[in-house]
């Protein structure tokens, strides 16, 4: 019976093992990034920018919900919420007591799919096939039949009160100590919602800086800020990889975008111009699919220096 058994049982085990450490450790083990990028123009004092994404809020989670509260007192200058927000059309407003000390603070935002719709039961294999096959979302795949749709417009009313800036296929400012920021954005281009065409026409000369945000770093969206001049891009939407291999890193990005970037700072290159991109592997996980493997859930708070 050793002999015919020992091994598969140990498989098992070490299995469930690695499935127990995934999902109640891991997937709870909230960490902060920092960086430091050389980004802004000669004579601008340094900012600390607050990136947060990928929340998906189940209700009841409550070791998130004080982790994310916990960030406002790290006092950036503004924040970046990069979207999926929910995760439970119920989860509104534990949403918003989670991000309630951030939204006294400037910041901006834009949508992800699971902000607008609520998730769907997949099989986590069918994310390997969709990348054999080229298809990402609705980008090649059937639009989503009877899906549950989120009420996202109480998230959007929230922010919106609260004095952030929805940049979802628009552009918008803030003003800061430090000087005026403009920020482009587009809205998820996951579900081919995006509109480049609304924004086209690059930085905002009048400004002192311009950034580009966007929820799912899809090629087009960043070939065309890139293109248009934008120094750096911030997104999310990649989970980065969420179950990835150790010492190898992430299988699939959920996106056409390469998983040597899945999640952190690279640079992207379009048309002889070079951006600056941050994605962040977000803090949260599809409430069907509860667990992350060597890929532990974050935020990042960026320094932007001045650039050579």
């Amino acid at each position: 019976m050793r002999a015919r058994y020992g091994v598969p049982l140990a498989i098992t085990a070490v299995g469930a093992a690695g499935i127990a450490y995934a999902a109640a450790f891991e997937a709870r083990s909230f960490r902060l990034r920092r960086l430091t990028v050389p980004v802004l123009p000669q004579g601008m004092r340094p900012l600390r920018v607050l990136q947060v994404s990928d929340i998906h809020m189940v209700s009841g989670q409550r070791k998130k919900r004080a982790w994310l509260q916990s960030l406002a007192g790290l006092r950036p200058d503004f924040v970046i919420n990069t979207g999926d927000n929910l995760s439970d059309p119920e989860g509104v407003p534990e949403v918003l007591d989670a991000l309630g000390p951030l939204m006294e603070l400037p910041g901006v935002y834009v949508f992800g799919s699971n902000d607008y719709y609520g998730p769907t039961l997949r099989n986590p294999a069918r994310y390997l096939l969709e990348k054999a096959q080229g298809r990402h979302g609705l980008n090649g795949n059937a639009p989503a039949v009877g899906a549950v749709h989120n009420p996202w417009e109480e998230l959007r009313d929230a922010f919106d009160t609260a004095g952030w800036v929805g940049l979802g296929n628009t552009r918008g400012k803030l003003k800061l100590d430090a000087g005026e920021i403009a920020f482009t954005g587009l809205d998820d281009p996951h579900i081919k919602r995006d509109r480049y065409e609304s924004v086209a026409g690059g930085p905002d000369q009048a400004a002192d800086l311009s950034l580009a945000v966007v929820h799912a770093p899809y090629l087009r969206a960043l070939d065309a800020f890139t293109a248009d001049g934008y120094p750096m891009i911030f997104a999310g939407h990649t989970h980065g990889g969420q179950l990835c291999i150790p010492f190898y890193g992430a299988l699939v990005t959920n996106c056409d975008l390469d998983t040597d970037r899945v999640k952190g700072l690279s640079t992207h290159t379009a048309a002889d111009h070079t951006s600056y991109l941050h994605v962040s592997a977000g803090c949260g996980t599809s409430r069907y699919t509860p667990v992350r493997f060597a890929c532990p859930p974050e935020a990042t708070l960026l320094t932007l220096v001045e650039r050579p």
